[in-house]
């Protein structure tokens, strides 16, 4: 029997506003809950995420946030239910960039934009604040031929229908002086 949702906004909020200061603690934010409900127990998974900058949570982070969310827990009112798994987790690299601080610790990698009204395009991420983004478009080329970019296009938040980061396997320099690497903790 598969996992389904069965977590009601409710539950998954307080248990968020519950959570919040045992992540807080941490330097991260606490980005979501989400509950399934399988027949005899539930999973928790708590998702974590920097509150500024560029990069990633690093693992022996997550391992220290995992465990004082579990001590938290563990220190919570008893609830009737089924038992619960816990994992605690940063968004994975598909997430939607829904807010500027998800585009502005994106900054530098490719991005898919899809625009309202208007085609979409896809290319790298130069500049984001809280109102708009920069993105230098990458123009269609021919198979074999080296990828051209095309002038800078600053676009408002309010013209955004959706945003995503583009998995690179390869890539010709290093973002902000790091190199390029995924995050094990995200592949999950």
């Amino acid at each position: 029997m598969s996992e389904q949702p069965a977590s009601t906004p409710s539950e998954g909020q307080r248990l968020k506003e519950y959570l919040e200061p045992t992540v807080s603690e941490h330097h991260l934010l606490l980005e979501d809950v989400e509950i399934r409900s399988g027949a005899d127990h539930r999973t928790v998974n708590v998702i974590v995420d920097l509150i500024e900058g560029t990069g990633n949570v690093d693992l022996d982070t997550l391992a220290e946030v995992s465990q004082a969310v579990s001590e938290a827990m563990d220190r919570a009112p008893a609830e009737p239910g089924p038992a619960y798994d816990l994992e605690v987790s940063s968004p994975g690299v598909g997430r939607p960039l829904t807010l500027p601080r998800h585009w502005r610790r994106n900054v530098g990698r490719l991005v898919k934009v899809n625009l309202i009204g208007e085609e979409n395009i896809t290319g790298r991420l130069t500049d984001a604040d809280d109102e708009q983004v920069t993105v230098v478009p990458d123009i269609p080329v021919k198979k074999g031929m080296k990828p051209k970019q095309g002038e800078p296009r600053t676009i408002a938040y309010g013209n955004i229908r959706r945003g995503v980061v583009e998995v690179e396997f390869t890539r010709s320099g290093p973002l902000d002086n790091e190199a390029v690497e995924i995050d094990e903790a995200q592949e999950a």
